[in-house]
């Protein structure tokens, strides 16, 4: 019978206020001691702890590698797959928190230590009232760099998994809002590394070298064009050069320089198009300056795309949550990136973002040092994780 399940889920905001202490204190204690991305020793051992205390089993991959807890209600009911990260950033932590980071040069200024918290008190209701099926907890490392998704994948934890969800929690959206879509969500994250070899000599003799600070210069502006000109607009993409490093001494023509940037794209016909323009533009400029130059593509984590069906049961069970108010639309996929995308790319399921921004906030960006969330946020985040987790085996009943 299921009735005696109904009834005793009507009020779950009440028992998320029950919790919501308790997801505060995680939230803190993980938000003290960040650790980055495969060395998530004592974050791990955290939450291992908070399992044990609440009765649930779970496989540890060891360091480096992920959690994986299992709610077992109904053997025979589908099994649905929550996700949470480990790991922190590298900075310096600027918010000024009784809690801030306890671990120089390590801080969570992407939220991790809420989705964390959220997923444990998503858990702790689950356990409290079994579903009808099964729902395993996945705590991976390696969200920032290294795509410790894959790890996840490798081990065989999901393999009867039937979706997965997940989420992050943003300050472009209000505690109360959450903003469920489908498809594209994310762009494509590609990394790109230039070299450029010249020939160096002395300040006051220029002809006699090929100077590879002017040649990046050129390099730098040109690869502007390539969105600007290149791409279709109504196509997102972006071009960043975030790192330039060249010359030795003022007065000496540098022999080599080397760019560093990053490509975010959302179609593979636009990726490919982009990297095939930008290795015809090196060529072309360094002909021109009797230069080298060699353009390296480092691929990145793949867009997230959510599937339909998936995001149907995600929206469904946010409005349960906030309310057909809450709920928000996606104007266009976020040019950010993601490494839950290679879950999406073997197992059906919905990303969505989780407003965190109180209102009279002013908004602090990801990876900024001063980033923090309101707290409220965890209420919503582990009451929606957990209708999520239901709605989702009752769907695939």
């Amino acid at each position: 019978m299921t009735v005696p399940k109904e009834r005793k889920t009507i009020s779950r905001r009440t028992t998320v206020e029950r919790i919501y202490p308790r997801m505060v204190e995680l939230r803190r204690l993980l938000h003290r001691y960040p650790e980055l991305a495969f060395e998530e020793v004592r974050t791990a051992r955290m939450i291992m702890q908070e399992l044990d205390r609440l009765g649930i089993p779970y496989e540890y991959g060891g360091v480096g590698g992920g959690i994986v807890a299992r709610i077992s209600g109904e053997p025979d009911g589908a099994t649905v797959a929550l996700r949470a990260e480990m790991d922190g950033l590298p900075g310096f932590e600027s918010t000024g928190l009784p809690f801030a980071s306890l671990n120089p040069g390590k801080m969570h200024a992407c939220g991790h230590d809420g989705h964390m918290a959220m997923v444990l008190g998503a858990a702790a209701l689950l356990k409290d009232n079994p579903p009808q099926g099964n729902v395993l907890l996945v705590f991976q490392p390696a969200e920032e760099r290294g795509g410790g998704s894959r790890v996840i994948l490798r081990s065989g934890a999901l393999s009867d998994a039937r979706a997965i969800f997940g989420g992050h929690v943003t300050g472009h959206y209000r505690v109360g809002e959450i903003m469920v879509a489908a498809g594209t969500i994310t762009a494509q994250s590609d990394g790109f590394l230039i070299q450029i070899q010249g020939r160096g000599g002395h300040g006051a003799r220029p002809h006699e070298a090929v100077d590879a600070v002017v040649v990046a210069g050129l390099l730098i502006v040109a690869i502007q064009t390539l969105v600007s000109r290149e791409v279709n607009p109504v196509y997102p993409s972006v071009i960043t050069i975030g790192q330039v490093s060249a010359g030795s001494a003022p007065n000496v023509i540098a022999e080599t320089a080397t760019l560093r940037g990053t490509m975010r794209t959302t179609l593979p016909a636009v990726r490919e198009h982009l990297f095939e323009r930008m290795e015809r533009m090196a060529k072309g400029i360094g002909d021109l300056h009797n230069a080298q130059i060699e353009v390296i593509i480092n691929e990145g984590y793949p867009p997230v795309v959510n599937t339909l069906p998936e995001s149907d049961i995600a929206r469904g069970a946010a409005a349960k949550i906030v309310g057909q108010e809450g709920l928000v639309a996606m104007e266009y996929p976020s040019m950010g990136s993601e490494d839950f995308a290679y879950y999406l790319r073997e197992i059906p399921g919905c990303y969505v973002r989780i407003g965190a921004r109180r209102e009279g906030w002013e908004h602090i960006p990801l990876h900024s040092p001063a980033f923090d969330f309101d707290e409220e946020a965890l209420k919503i985040g582990a009451a929606f994780f957990e209708r999520v987790a239901r709605d989702a085996i009752e769907a695939y009943a």
